[in-house]
């Protein structure tokens, strides 16, 4: 091989290992920031194993709502099949209520309870998450017509 050759299958060597080092590390950083999406009737069909962070969501269960003095706040989600209780320390959206569409991002916990490390609620009349309307959809609870159901979905 002359010179100019092995140059430059050096250099692809080299930028087919830096390229693979580059993937390697963005994967590894974000291995922990992925969060699957699960209805409450996917987590009694079958839990997730406990400390997986996943997002729960569904609707706020009417008249779930507990607030502590420390600043803790219990709650139920439901898909109108199943409900999980949620638990979560922090200040909730403005939007927060019952009946309102939530997405909680946490891990489950060994006694059934998810403990959320952040809560996510729609942002007007018009917006529900896209993961909660198909998970609506799914069970048979959503009604494309928001005249009909009275309230915007």
């Amino acid at each position: 091989m002359r010179l100019r050759q092995r140059q430059r299958l050096a250099l692809v060597i080299l930028a087919v290992l830096l390229i693979g080092g580059a993937t390697g590390l963005v994967l590894a950083a974000l291995q922990d920031k992925v969060a699957f999406f699960v209805t409450p009737s996917q987590v009694a069909q079958r839990s997730p194993e406990p400390g997986r962070r996943f997002r729960l969501g569904g609707l706020v269960v009417e008249g779930s709502i507990r607030r502590s003095p420390g600043g803790t706040v219990q709650f139920a989600v439901t898909d109108k099949a199943q409900a999980v209780q949620v638990t979560y320390h922090g200040l909730l959206p403005d939007l927060f209520r019952d009946g309102q569409g939530v997405v909680t991002d946490g891990v489950l916990r060994a006694d059934g309870v998810f403990e959320a490390s952040e809560v996510l609620a729609k942002h007007d009349e018009n917006y529900m998450p896209k993961e909660v309307a198909e998970a609506l959809k799914q069970a048979g609870y959503w009604n494309d017509n928001p005249a009909e159901a009275g309230e915007a979905p």
